[in-house]
């Protein structure tokens, strides 16, 4: 059958036509929704985020966009980290408190004065815990992709509050949650869980003698002018993690998979924390140079709060739930050999 030549013309067009425009389809990026309630600007946490975006962008070659929904647009730490569990929100940045919500055991990170310093957490995290950490989660439908650092925790307040004995009948302002209550509460404390916002207020009428927090927080948000005294006794070091809805990573091509590790390879943690160490320098530097006071903790310091502490470690592990006892288990063996 001879077709007519504007039919013939139409067919080679369009089948000339239509793998370009497949190419077309194909190119469209796959976009990821990444949720954090860093602030939007003026922060370490934003350029964390925005330079992990570009990056794999460039492994994935344009095939994967991040976008980041920054200062909690999509909603609170508490409420996104379960979001992204049931994958309503792709992925995000979460401290550990946070985290915990998802995954009990992790609390037992934040223990204060667990962990003798710095350097031993870093060491436990990234050469002990991160199989079980990622293992936790997978069994909670979320995909653990790395681990980063929210900053140091430290007590704020009107006075210093060095030792033990300084927090006897001091009423302290806590997170609701249960080791900060046991914490204070251990050393003769009086505890009155708050959210953020109203802590300064407490303060102001007295209600508040001592918080445990950031400086990153109690600095910009105004805590230092009610609280201006920083004892930097390092409780724990908080961690943050980034966590992916499994069921999104699972739809992820394996290509596309190799291109997010690839990118999350290129900042190792130790990067991350560096970077929020620094930060957290420039930021004691700004409150003494505003009127505020900041006293340095020694070891031998940290040391008896240890001792203090001690003991109740394994309360907060039997009421922490979950597979809390192998999770310690974990932690005790990542720290006898972080010691050597």
């Amino acid at each position: 059958m001879k077709l007519n030549p504007l039919v013939s013309a139409w067919l080679i067009g369009g089948a000339l036509l239509a793998p370009h425009a497949l190419v077309q389809a194909q190119a469209k990026p796959i976009e990821l929704r990444y949720s954090s309630g860093a602030p939007p600007k003026g922060n370490p946490w934003v350029m964390q985020i925005e330079r992990f975006a570009k990056e794999v962008g460039e492994e994935s070659k344009g095939e994967i966009k991040i976008q980041p929904f920054l200062a909690s647009q999509l909603g609170s730490e508490q409420d996104t980290v379960q979001q992204v569990a049931r994958g309503r929100i792709d992925m995000g940045g979460y401290s550990g408190g946070s985290a915990a919500l998802v995954l009990p055991e992790v609390a037992l990170l934040l223990m204060p004065f667990y962990f003798r310093n710095a350097a031993e957490v870093d060491c436990v995290l990234d050469n002990h815990m991160t199989k079980i950490v990622t293992d936790g989660f997978a069994k909670k439908g979320v995909h653990f992709l790395g681990w980063t650092s929210v900053g140091s925790i430290d007590m704020f307040g009107k006075k210093p509050f060095m030792a033990p004995p300084d927090l006897k009948g001091a009423k302290a302002a806590i997170y609701a949650n249960k080791t900060q209550a046991l914490f204070f509460s251990s050393m003769g404390a009086s505890v009155n869980p708050l959210g953020l916002p109203e802590w300064i207020p407490a303060f102001q009428t007295g209600m508040a003698d001592v918080v445990l927090t950031t400086i990153t927080y109690g600095l910009p948000s105004g805590l230092t002018k009610v609280a201006p005294v920083v004892s930097r006794v390092n409780a724990y070091d908080s961690p943050g993690l980034t966590l992916m809805n499994k069921g999104v990573w699972d739809r992820l091509s394996k290509p596309h998979q190799e291109a997010i590790m690839r990118a999350s390879a290129r900042n190792p943690s130790a990067k991350y924390r560096e970077e929020i160490r620094g930060f957290e320098g420039t930021l004691f530097g700004m409150l003494k140079q505003g009127g505020g006071q900041v006293v340095e903790s020694t070891q031998e310091q940290r040391d008896a709060w240890r001792k203090a502490m001690e003991p109740v470690y394994p309360q907060i592990v039997k009421e922490t739930g979950g597979d809390s006892a192998a999770f310690y288990a974990t932690m005790e063996a990542g720290r006898k050999a972080c010691a050597k």
